[in-house]
């Protein structure tokens, strides 16, 4: 009691962060349009759930379950699957908020602490993945706790914290296999070790051997993915995503200098101006007080972002979230500094740099909750998110007409694609609805889904962009508009709902 009791207002300081963290996040949850992979990770959670034998099943396309395992329990909870999904990843989200505090507590001060969760509850870059059932969310979440638990070992070299960290390793690890670079950079916080005081030689092979226990672990849990099929397949694919590292003998600095432009538009876009000051602040104050524990948390960030931007085929601001919380709190570190330095001042900047802070985030979620199409979102992430055939928009209210069609007889639907944001978009808001059967995969109304139109109500739903015109006997039911592109070399896009009808005999060649 009294340990609590002598940290009762920054406890309650972290309430009021925690409180502001899902005030910022829970509203408005499902008026962002369903993304390609929300649609597959929440079906896959659908179709796990009802078949014991499928838990496995992301495996069989290269990825990791783990995210889907922890949302089947969600959908008893939310009914709405997309609601589901995306309150899952906010939940994470809180876990990397937790996690970044107490790093702060432990290796540094309070108000490091209480800046450093600050910072992760109002940066857009957070804010935006956080609403989305993205793995991304869960990955962040387990590299943050894998760095404060190294530390920790560091700092208390047990076997307990080695198994823990262990534990948090291989739930990276089956998260999303990027996971991986935290088996690789967690050993970087043996810098933090004391090398000049007697016994090191004795400490280094002990925390080796600690280190050693931790990553067997993480890799051990890792290989339960051994227990279904296909696990050939996770690294099977990684010539999708990643470049051979061959490749930068011929040609280093591409693609590192066009991923570099990119990496910096997301910080502009995501970050903010003053944020960014404040993590260059951080990183230099690093260097003039030789922090070991800041420089550790830094390259931990560092080096799987310079890595990814060597090797990336893929380049999504997503895939470099986990890398987002440390930088977070290196911004925390120099604003602790600058407050340190001008004591005098000491309350007047702090109120100062809390205002610039909350500028661009406020600015920026006004946009994401209530006006969208105009949120200053990245060229890349906009077009993917808000103006592709990735974006779902309008899917839930055409499943909300499809599902009142359904109580009049069996319906079929059929749509042109057959994985991502259509059918999986679609078909989650059918899991429990026998009356609706669907017919994926079509690019164009085919004759086995004109055939399906003699016998039962038949629909179509495709992406403008892929079915262009109307054909013959088909009515056209609704048309939801994708956000107007930035780009003029694209079309505005649109989500077509269209019902099918028998060609008339007449018309038959």
């Amino acid at each position: 009691m009294k340990l609590l009791l002598s940290y009762k207002f920054t406890i309650l300081i972290f309430v009021l962060i925690s409180v502001l963290y899902f005030v910022i996040r829970l509203p408005n949850l499902t008026y962002q349009p369903i993304f390609a992979d929300e649609a597959i990770y929440i079906r896959w959670a659908q179709i796990m759930k009802s078949e014991p034998t499928l838990r496995f099943l992301p495996v069989s396309d290269g990825k990791t379950p783990l995210f889907m395992w922890v949302m089947m329990p969600v959908f008893k909870v939310i009914s709405d699957p997309l609601e589901a999904g995306r309150t899952l990843a906010i939940v994470s989200g809180f876990g990397t908020l937790l996690g970044v505090f107490l790093l702060g507590l432990v290796f540094f001060n309070r108000r490091i602490a209480l800046f450093s969760a600050f910072l992760v509850a109002i940066t857009p870059f957070v804010i935006f993945f956080d609403r989305m059932a993205l793995v991304d969310t869960l990955l962040s979440a387990f590299v943050i706790w894998s760095i404060l638990l190294s530390l920790l070992m560091v700092r208390y070299p047990r076997i307990d914290l080695a198994m823990v960290l262990g534990y948090f390793l291989g739930g990276g690890l089956l998260t999303k296999t990027p996971g991986m670079f935290n088996v690789v950079t967690v050993p970087l916080a043996a810098l933090t070790m004391n090398f000049k005081a007697a016994g090191r030689v004795q400490r280094v092979l002990k925390m080796a051997g600690l280190l050693v226990i931790s990553i067997a672990i993480g890799l051990g849990i890792y290989n339960i993915l051994r227990l279904g099929p296909g696990f050939s397949t996770l690294s099977g694919r990684n010539s999708d995503y990643v470049r051979n590292p061959m490749d930068l003998l011929n040609n280093p600095l591409d693609p590192f200098l066009p991923h570099l432009g990119d990496v910096m538009e997301w910080w502009q876009l995501f970050f903010g101006y003053p944020l960014i000051l404040a993590i260059f602040a951080g990183a230099i104050f690093t260097i003039v007080k030789r922090n070991k524990y800041m420089l550790t948390i830094l390259l931990i960030a560092l080096v799987p972002t310079i890595i990814q931007m060597c090797l990336l085929r893929t380049f999504t601001a997503r895939y470099f979230l986990f890398t987002v919380p440390p930088f977070l709190i290196a911004a925390a570190f120099g604003i602790d500094a600058l407050l340190e330095k001008f004591k005098k001042w000491q309350a007047l900047l702090g109120a100062g740099i809390i205002i610039l802070l909350l500028i661009w985030p406020v600015m920026f979620m006004q946009k994401l909750l209530f006006d969208i199409e105009n949120a200053p979102l990245p060229k890349n992430e906009r077009r993917g998110y808000l103006e592709d055939w990735t974006a779902g928009y309008g899917l839930r209210e055409i499943a909300s007409y499809l599902n009142n069609e359904s109580t009049k007889g069996l319906i079929v639907v059929g749509t042109e694609g057959s994985f991502g944001t259509l059918p999986d978009g679609l078909q989650i808001y059918f899991d429990k609805n026998s009356q609706v059967a669907f017919k994926p995969g079509n690019s164009s109304l085919s004759d086995e889904l004109r055939a399906e139109s003699t016998k039962s109500a038949t629909f179509y739903v495709a992406n403008k962009s892929r079915f262009p015109a109307y054909t013959e006997s088909v009515e056209s039911i609704a048309v939801y508009e994708k956000a107007d592109p930035k780009d003029k070399q694209y079309k505005r896009d649109a989500m077509l709902l269209l019902k099918v009808y028998p060609i008339p005999a007449e018309e038959t060649p």
